[in-house]
């Protein structure tokens, strides 16, 4: 994921550019430490206060060059234009985020409208063009033909959420304005590992196998992840 979006960056900004990236729903900050500490300006948003404190407690460990990159703002991701004027970032990420929301069309409008020109939108998705596999993988066949059709499921915290399809997500980013650059499958070999499973031995090797398959056709059309680039025309 994190290599994915390198690539998108390198390919959209020159090289040493400082960005101004905003990270909705950033969760702990992971990649928005990750950015700041290679020289951007980041703000992240985040709704939930424990994931606040968590990232201002991780962000107290960096030098105060990163510190002074990142800024928190607590919100929901749909309120963006109470706290930034359109234009104001070069790089927009929501990864994570849509499964949580209902209707998720005005707020990627919303998100597109904070990109400047040329600006990249990132967004990371449950897959609902493979919703089967998980538990297809795993044994559970009832559910399994359950998942064929519907957007719905149950995520791994048990909290009932939604999927996103390919070609839906790429009619709303044409509508809103940052039609579909590229996209990607994301845990295409690795998704029924446990959370806490200890990393094989060979973990450049697995990594080096998932990104393959995640540029790779049809190996990145049964994901359990997508994750999509939009450009701002």
């Amino acid at each position: 994921m994190a290599r994915q979006l390198d690539e998108q960056i390198a390919a959209r900004f020159p090289v040493g550019q400082r960005l101004r990236v905003l990270d909705v729903g950033m969760g702990q900050g992971t990649q928005a430490l990750r950015l700041a500490r290679a020289g951007h300006q980041v703000t992240g948003v985040e709704q939930d206060s424990r994931m606040i404190a968590a990232a201002r407690e991780a962000l107290c460990g960096e030098p105060e060059g990163i510190r002074e990159r990142v800024r928190l703002v607590q919100g929901d991701g749909q309120d963006t234009g109470v706290h930034f004027l359109p234009g104001s970032f070069d790089v927009v990420l929501c990864h994570g985020v849509l499964m949580y929301v209902e209707e998720p069309d005005a707020l990627l409008a919303g998100l597109a409208r904070m990109l400047a020109p040329g600006g990249l939108l990132s967004l990371l998705v449950r897959n609902g063009d493979a919703l089967a596999m998980r538990p297809g993988l795993s044994g559970d066949w009832t559910a399994a033909l359950g998942a064929f059709d519907t957007l719905s499921y149950t995520n791994r915290l048990g909290l009932d959420v939604r999927a996103d399809r390919l070609e839906a997500l790429t009619a709303t980013l044409a509508g809103i304005g940052a039609p579909l650059h590229a996209w990607y499958g994301v845990r295409v070999f690795t998704d029924t590992a446990a959370d806490d499973a200890e990393p094989p031995a060979d973990v450049e090797t697995l990594l080096a196998a998932e990104e393959r398959a995640g540029k790779t056709d049809p190996y990145r059309g049964v994901a359990a992840l997508l994750h999509l680039c939009g450009v701002r025309g």
